[in-house]
């Protein structure tokens, strides 16, 4: 299944996620390091995260916690189009994650080929954004709006997924927004429980009915968290476990991730053990058989 961005694109298989790393440049991410970053300390992470195995990069310039309140506009466009520009001037596909259509006309501008909508296309006008450039959309799952903590109760969470994004997606094709171009999200722990997210993972595939490739953010969410009963940088053993279930998806999965080496390491030996990909015949090179000591 193609995923259309701009002037290039991504061809989704099943069982052969692509991954997302994610570039914060906020100064208070849940998972991240807190304080400003400077611009430069940004763009190497983009580049250490592509080298790692990432196909897109995602940049954000306001925190989802529900513990902050909403940054000015400008704000958000001064932290992330400086940062858009740069990456995408080193020939990567950058994603831009914002709900306001003015920071998604700016990042576009700047080059970048996917908008990330974490509201659920509260402002129709990030749709027409997408439509004018040909630029990607991910539309995600959520009930209530922006930046509010909030736990509506599903009668049934899979089938609420379904009902709304399949609304949404139809909204963004009356903005011009051709079906190739949209990458669905189910909204892990976006106004849900870990209940609900664990719930959305048992059950993905009957999200294969939306016809569309599905955008996983699973990485260090609260669900892992629940479950492990560790903080978000201690989470990554536990986001593995979850990525499993999005590899047999017969519409294609992108993973965003924090650890994208980590997660790409993962994918590797599990391809090998399953037949996928080749084993190597030769012997580990003598520079990787042991850590190297100091001379």
């Amino acid at each position: 299944m193609r995923l259309r961005l701009r002037d290039g694109g991504l061809a989704l298989e099943a069982g052969v996620p692509a991954l997302m790393g994610i570039v914060n440049a906020t100064p208070d991410s849940f998972s991240d390091v807190q304080g400003e970053k400077p611009l430069d300390l940004l763009v190497e992470r983009a580049l250490a995260l592509t080298a790692a195995g990432a196909a897109i990069v995602d940049v954000g310039g306001e925190s989802g916690r529900t513990d902050r309140d909403a940054v000015s506009v400008d704000e958000e466009a001064t932290r992330v189009v400086p940062l858009v520009e740069r990456v995408a001037a080193e020939g990567i596909a950058v994603s831009v994650d914002t709900w306001r259509a003015p920071v998604a006309r700016a990042a576009l501008d700047a080059g970048a080929v996917l908008i990330n909508d974490v509201s659920g296309l509260s402002d129709p006008e990030i749709a027409a954004a997408c439509a004018a450039s040909g630029a990607g959309l991910v539309i995600t799952h959520t009930r209530v709006p922006p930046k509010t903590r909030a736990y509506p109760a599903y009668d049934d969470v899979v089938a609420d997924v379904l009902e709304l994004l399949t609304e949404r997606a139809t909204a963004a094709a009356e903005r011009g927004v051709d079906r190739e171009q949209l990458l669905l999200d189910p909204g892990f722990d976006i106004a849900k429980t870990p209940a609900d997210s664990v719930e959305l993972l048992r059950r993905l595939p009957e999200l294969e009915a939306l016809g569309r490739p599905l955008l996983l953010a699973i990485s260090r969410k609260d669900f892992v968290g629940a479950l492990t009963g560790r903080r978000p940088r201690d989470r990554d053993a536990g986001t593995l476990a979850a990525v499993e279930p999005a590899l047999d998806a017969a519409v294609g999965t992108v993973l965003r991730v924090h650890d994208v080496a980590g997660v790409a390491d993962f994918l590797a030996v599990r391809a090998a053990l399953r037949g996928d990909a080749e084993a190597p015949t030769a012997p580990l090179d003598d520079a990787l058989r042991r850590e190297s000591t100091p001379a």
